[in-house]
Parts: structure tokens; sequence; C-alpha cells
């Protein structure tokens, strides 16, 4: 088997320097070796990638073609000695990230200037979007997900806690009253996310209560929630970190602080199974979990 490495990087030296000699001098080969192996290249591709004169070589057609495959498998064998045996901080390569678009406009764009001093070798391909992406067959390397997590295969780690709370806006509450327990929540306008037609409590006295909520407002945004919210639409269910700005600013209103919202979120990084995360995937994870748990007041929660 020619196809190997050593092979593929001789040929793109000697296509660079247009001799085959002084390529695999580079190489620690001697000229009869060196072209030994790329009439072995020649013989397993079935075509001639050189032209050969007694002065120089030069690409063939086929050899054209070749070339940009072989420059490819050899930065990918580089990247993958890198994630194998190196630190993060030699990462290299391109990462592909999905998030949701409220959570990652918020805490990972923010950060991205400094992730790419620190790894300037990595680059980024972010896509932000609240459906839930199927990170194996869209071939992402790296979800950041704020939730509870369906079981999966996937592999996940927590990077903090995610409490949320009920709120509305002061206007809202003056005209249609303040809810004191979950059954109040029939007679008030619930904003609801996706399909979720019922929300869950923990009482004060530790049981568990289901309640089914109805409203006019349903959407798959959580920044569209949000504005809803401000806008004196209803109630809604909210992460701490996207509204405590507001409860501050008093244009929001917590309601029934006493219950807790269940289930209990969490934000996690997912990526695919069946393989050791690669140096940029780790290198995107550590500083991105360093920087929400020091972000946002939810963060700090173990």
């Amino acid at each position: 088997m020619s196809f190997d490495a050593q092979s593929l990087d001789l040929f793109v030296r000697a296509a660079t320097l247009g001799a085959i000699g002084r390529a695999g001098a580079e190489l620690g080969l001697s000229a009869t070796a060196a072209s030994q192996r790329i009439k072995a290249l020649e013989h397993e591709f079935g075509a001639q990638l050189l032209h050969r004169t007694t002065r120089a070589v030069s690409l063939t057609a086929e050899g054209e073609t070749f070339l940009s495959h072989a420059r490819t498998i050899l930065a990918q064998i580089d990247e993958a000695r890198s994630d194998m045996t190196g630190s993060i901080r030699d990462a290299t390569g391109e990462l592909r990230v999905t998030a949701s678009a409220s959570f990652g406009q918020r805490f990972i764009v923010p950060h991205m200037a400094e992730f790419f001093d620190t790894f300037p070798a990595v680059t980024v391909r972010l896509e932000l979007s609240d459906t839930v992406t199927n990170i194996v067959e869209q071939g992402f390397d790296l979800a950041i997900r704020v939730g509870a997590l369906a079981p999966s295969s996937l592999v996940a780690k927590k990077l903090s806690g995610n409490p949320r709370l009920l709120a509305a806006s002061p206007d809202y509450l003056a005209n249609r009253g303040v809810p004191e327990r979950p059954g109040d929540l029939s007679a008030h306008n619930c904003i609801l996310l996706g399909e979720a037609r019922s929300w869950e409590f923990l009482a004060p006295n530790g049981q568990v209560v289901d309640t089914k909520v109805t409203g006019p407002l349903a959407t798959n945004s959580g920044t569209a929630i949000r504005e809803a919210l401000l806008a004196g639409v209803g109630i809604a269910q909210r992460s701490l970190w996207d509204v405590e700005d507001a409860l501050a600013a008093g244009t929001l209103v917590s309601v029934m602080s006493n219950y807790t919202v269940l289930p209990e979120w969490k934000v996690w990084s997912v990526r695919p199974p069946g393989r050791r995360a690669p140096a940029r995937v780790r290198a995107f994870t550590g500083f991105m979990e360093e920087k929400i748990r020091h972000s946002f007041p939810a963060g700090r929660e173990a």
C-alpha cells in the first residue's frame, strides 16, 4: 500500500519544488526511493500525476486534481495528531457549534474574540437557533443546550445550573391580578414555549403540581417570549439569566416565587458519541464553561 502520509507529503513537495529528488532529500529519501514512491502512487491510482523531464517535473491534469486532495488529507492527519497527542493549546481546525439563539447571543458571542486570541488556529462556524438540532445528522461537533436532556447516545457534560422562574410585567399583573398558586394560572394568559401546554412545579410542601396552561401566544423563540413579557402579553417561564436585568429594573416581576419551576434545567455541552473529543472541542467547551459560570449568577451553581 503506497497511499501513506510520507508518499503524499513527497508528492506535494515535488509538485511545489518541481523536482522529485529535492523533495525526497527534504524527507530523508534518496532520489531513487523518492522516484519509486511517486511511481507507486501513480500505479495505485491508475493515473500519471507528474510530467517528468530531465530538468523538472510538472503536474498533469490528474495531478492537479490529486494535489488538492493530498493537501486536505495531510492537513487532516496533522489535525488528528494534534487532537490525540497535543494539548488543547495546540487545537486546530474548524469547529461547528450550535446553540439556542438567545443564550448564544448573550453568553457565547461576546467571548469569541478572547477565544480566538487564545486558540488562533481554530475557526468556528456558529449556528444559533431555538430549534433543537440533530447534531449527528447535520455534522456539528458540539451543541450548547439549555434545558433537561432527553435520553440519547450523545455525550453530555453539565456546564452550569440554570434556575427558572415565572415572570410578568407590572402592567399585566395590575390588570389581571397576581397568581399565588398553580391553579390560579388557568385564569391568566400564559406565553407558551413550543408545544408545551402544561407547567410543573414543586410546591413549598414538597408536592409536585402539574397544571394545564393556555394563552394567546406560543412560540419556539426565547427572545420572542421575553419581548412578549415586556409588552404585557402574559406570564411566562424564563431562565433567570434571561430576565434578571428586567427584574432589577422593575420592568418584569417574579411571580409565585415560593414555587420551583420543574423540571430543573441545566446548561449542557453535547457532542456526538463514539470518539474522543477533538482538541478544538475540548478547548471550546472548557473555555465556555469558565465564561458561563462567571457570566451570570445561575452559572455559579456547580
